[in-house]
């Protein structure tokens, strides 16, 4: 069924209801057939913006974040680069396995959430958006992400949960999306994580891209580890497994990277000391935002689940602190504006909190480790 598109003719009905669709696997064809021949045509995000609103309407407004200025006395000769990490739920699993006890089921109607997502997307314009529990991506961020400018890139898990889940849109994965106006991409790498010598059904994405601006490479990855407490180990097996495939993509570190992820682990667990240890060199760009720069932020998901209220620190930009600097961060949703039922909510689409960073690379790209 279509949404309500508000009493006024929009220009863009037609794009936005091709995309509501929450049929199964076997519908994906039909829709990108659908979408074909509009997807050739440029979207406008201001006009896409405008749809969004317009189906929001009776939602609360979006909440206020504030980038955090992290510029040290550092000149940048180059616009910076704006990455986007965000686990955004799958809608199978938010409507049908993750039991948000507090969050009443019409906040989680597709055909409204997705423009609340969508929405967070157009105000913050990454250049490069890594996604993770993306269970639309052929019926609604392809079509429309191709259509403003984004070359994408979808890896399916193995074996999601999605798919166990009645009436489900097929299977969530990680996603890539970069701006092909800025960006070449040179190589692209779909990666199953193993642990312990066995395949698992986490994956990753790597891609290493060409700046148009300044001829500069680097890598970029996305993933999503495995979740739950009791499977530390299999967390840290995995992370050894996607840095020593990121070594091998950086030539060891030669090529700047950034890794975005839901890491599903406190900065306590060992694939946390693993990523912070690396010969990689790697820094996590929240903790930037503490007063000494060493912590990372108090929390990145914040839900209420029938065993209790789970507050945790989940998600990371990690990025080559050699080679890069990061010149601001997007600021955290304060307790108050997350409110008493915590996420997700009629406010905010998911029980992960998006971040945002802008990047620019440093001006000795001689210098590495």
């Amino acid at each position: 069924a279509v949404c309500s598109m508000g009493n006024s003719t929009s220009r863009l009905y037609s794009v936005l209801a091709k995309t509501l669709s929450s049929g199964a696997v076997s519908q994906h064809q039909d829709c990108l057939e659908q979408l074909d021949s509009a997807r050739l045509d440029p979207l406008d995000p201001k006009d896409l913006l405008e749809e969004c609103q317009i189906v929001l309407q009776k939602r609360p407004p979006r909440f206020q974040r504030n980038f955090v200025n992290l510029k040290k006395n550092t000149t940048c000769n180059h616009r910076p680069i704006r990455v986007m990490q965000w686990n955004i739920l799958a809608q199978a699993l938010g409507e049908g396995k993750d039991n948000f006890v507090q969050c009443p089921m019409e906040a989680l109607k597709w055909e409204e959430r997705k423009c609340l997502i969508l929405e967070e997307i157009l105000a913050y314009k990454p250049d490069i958006l890594c996604l993770q529990e993306v269970d639309h991506y052929f019926d609604t961020f392809e079509p429309l992400l191709s259509r403003l400018g984004y070359q994408c890139t979808f890896f399916p898990k193995p074996w999601s949960p999605c798919l166990d889940v009645e009436h489900n849109n097929g299977p969530d994965g990680c996603a890539m999306f970069f701006l092909k106006e800025r960006f070449e991409l040179v190589n692209s790498a779909n990666i199953r994580l193993t642990a312990m010598k066995l395949k698992t059904n986490q994956v990753a994405i790597a891609q290493t891209l060409k700046c148009h601006e300044t001829g500069r490479l680097f890598c970029i990855a996305v993933t999503h580890l495995k979740a739950r407490t009791g499977w530390e180990r299999f967390r840290s097996a995995q992370g050894c497994d996607l840095l020593q495939n990121l070594k091998n993509i950086t030539q060891g570190a030669k090529i700047p990277l950034i890794v975005c992820g839901d890491f599903n682990a406190e900065p306590t667990e060992e694939v946390y000391r693993e990523f912070s240890n690396s010969s990689l060199n790697l820094n996590s760009a929240y903790k930037l935002l503490s007063p000494d720069g060493q912590s990372e932020p108090p929390y990145t998901t914040w839900k209420i689940r029938p065993s209790g209220e789970c507050r945790h620190t989940l998600d990371y930009i990690w990025y080559s602190q050699h080679a890069l600097n990061v010149n601001s961060a997007l600021g955290l949703l304060t307790e108050e504006q997350i409110g008493p039922n915590r996420l997700p909510s009629f406010n905010y689409p998911s029980d992960h909190l998006s971040l945002v960073c802008d990047f620019s690379f440093n001006q000795d790209p001689d210098r590495l480790l």
